[in-house]
């Protein structure tokens, strides 16, 4: 079996709640109290994806990681 690198955008919520999303699977989020939970949560979410994206013959593209910017806005 190979193995992939994914990115994980991380973010915390006004609870605490640390919140990843993979910007290459759509839709690929999970949470968790820790990082070390939230890590492990996110890996289950990238496999519970990549099946699906397999059942239905799709593949995905990694980009490779290009940086991160900060924009303010006022609301």
């Amino acid at each position: 079996m190979t193995s992939k690198k994914f990115i994980v955008l991380i973010e915390r919520d006004e609870d605490g709640q640390y919140i990843g999303s993979v910007p290459s699977i759509k839709g690929c989020h999970s949470y968790g109290e820790t990082l070390d939970e939230l890590m492990k949560n996110i890996e289950e979410a990238i496999e519970v994806n990549l099946e699906a994206l397999k059942a239905e013959q799709k593949t995905i593209s990694i980009p490779t990681f290009s940086g991160i910017q900060e924009i303010e806005v006022e609301v």
